[in-house]
């Protein structure tokens, strides 16, 4: 009992060999790029970011609310990472089991025969000839016992382990939040290129009878002797060009529907539509916030520091590899002669083995395995630390291309109105015959590309703010009230 209270009370007072985590210094700007300082200021004090919105507040528009609930619940990818978790999850039960001890149960029964020849026994063999049996020679026991086995975690190994299997946990939940990340903005993303192809098209077949009405007047023009063959021939090019547009964008608002169909979890169909493009309402009014809080917001940044601390959790299993494994094994049972007894037999058996395995040679192996497990950590450092500047860098893009998207846009609307003003002016002097029909036909396919880039610019331009908040962490709080972690 002396060695048991000794064995003991060397475990409570047992180390971990893995060195301790700190968070990585990391050179972090106060600011993003082409923000100011008073705006990064004032965001501070308010403690406000765009990235704290939920996606339900960013998007205004029900149906495509109703198309994300679709996808969180349905969507394949989400339900493979959520599995993942369940599967990291179990594996911590397995690493931290061997805190404990193991218990098991056996029973055996032995049976033997005696056989002679002669007055010569013999053990039976199968094809022995002239073998006689002797039962009274023979013997049967029934035996019973509990077995149990703990490895005594002096070093630290098993809870290294587990440590590392914890962190690999959150990894697998910032994983699973990736994953919802990207298809709520995907969603978003193919939902804004949908409307924006429903309005091209409506452009487009607006266009197509505006054109045919012109075509039809250039021709009751050339049967009076006022227009040329010529006039017709560039009006009919008008219709065509206008005519041709169309089939396109009802293909890719077919593959738009598939494509969220696919992210919805369900067989490609019809997509219900709510707003307009021009009824779309996503603005960026609230401050980025501060660089420092994408280490909480961004599950990748989240998922490499935990791949960080599983490498150095590691490197603690790996040392321990270097001491000796002290176990305790001890077992219980019972022997009886008869099957009813077996419980209460006789005989009686105890024993108690404590033990240690101590390696000594190896050929390098737990070297190796150590120089592995730092240069593991020294990768997912590295990797920790790019994926903090790609954050930046993504944040920094998308405010950029949003402030660009609104400048481009509000051109676009200029430019429109500016060819619009053109094609009707071109019309009228077209009519009074001051100019050729060529003049009406520059100025007709001109608005019409200006209508569709200015439908472009449009979407552009709200794509820009889902960018953005997908790059900040966009709704980050409700993916940490739903976390599940030990």
């Amino acid at each position: 009992m002396r060695t048991i209270a000794l064995l003991l009370a060397l475990l409570v007072s047992g180390c971990t060999m893995a060195p301790h985590y700190k968070r990585p210094e990391n050179a972090i700007p106060n600011t993003y790029r082409d923000v100011t300082s008073a705006d990064a200021s004032t965001a501070t004090q308010a403690g406000e970011s765009f990235g704290d919105l939920g996606w339900w507040g960013l998007f205004n528009d029900e149906e495509l609310q109703k198309l994300i609930h679709q996808g969180i619940e349905n969507n394949y990818d989400i339900r493979i990472a959520a599995q993942r978790v369940i599967q990291a999850h179990a594996q911590i039960t397995i690493a931290q089991a061997g805190l404990f001890p193991s218990l098991t149960a056996n029973a055996q029964e032995r049976k033997t025969e005696v056989f002679q020849i002669g007055s010569t026994p013999l053990e039976p063999k199968p094809g022995l000839l002239n073998a006689a049996r002797d039962p009274s020679a023979g013997s049967e026991s029934f035996t019973t016992g509990l077995n149990l086995a703990w490895e005594l975690d002096f070093w630290g190994r098993v809870l290294s382990a587990r440590k590392a299997a914890r962190a690999q946990l959150l990894e697998t939940e910032a994983g699973r939040q990736a994953v919802i990340q990207s298809v709520v903005t995907g969603i978003a993303q193919a939902y804004l290129g949908l409307i924006e192809s429903d309005l091209e098209l409506s452009i487009a077949q607006n266009t197509l009878e505006s054109r045919k009405k012109s075509l039809r007047l250039v021709q009751a023009r050339k049967e009076h002797g006022v227009a040329s063959k010529l006039d017709v021939d560039q009006s009919e090019a008008l219709v065509t060009s206008a005519a041709v547009k169309i089939p396109m964008l009802e293909g890719k608002i077919a593959q738009y529907e598939n494509q969220i169909s696919i992210l919805i979890g369900s067989a490609p169909t019809s997509i219900p539509r709510g707003k307009s493009l021009e009824q779309q309402q996503i603005s960026f009014d609230v401050p980025a916030g501060l660089p420092s809080e994408l280490l909480e917001r961004r599950p990748d940044i989240r998922a490499a520091e935990q791949s960080l601390i599983a490498a150095n959790a590691n490197i603690g299993e790996a040392r321990a590899a270097f001491f000796p494994k002290i176990s305790l094994t001890a077992a219980l049972g019972t022997v009886s002669p008869a099957m009813a007894g077996v419980f209460n037999g006789p005989a009686g058996t105890a024993s108690i083995a404590p033990s240690a395995a101590w390696p000594l040679f190896n050929a390098g192996k737990l070297l190796a395995g150590l120089r592995t497990a730092k240069a593991r950590r020294e990768e997912c450092l590295l990797t920790y630390q790019k994926t903090i500047l790609q954050a930046l860098r993504e944040v920094s893009d998308a405010l950029i291309a949003h402030r660009k998207a609104h400048e481009v846009r509000k051109q676009m609307e200029s430019l429109m109105e500016t060819w619009r003003d053109a094609s009707r002016l071109a019309q009228l002097r077209y009519k009074g015959g001051v100019t050729s029909y060529l003049e009406v036909l520059d100025s007709e396919r001109q608005l019409f590309e200006a209508e569709l880039n200015l439908a472009q610019s449009k979407c552009d331009e709200l794509l820009t703010v889902v960018t953005l908040y997908k790059a900040l962490g966009g709704g980050w709080k409700l993916q940490e009230a739903n976390k599940s972690v030990e």
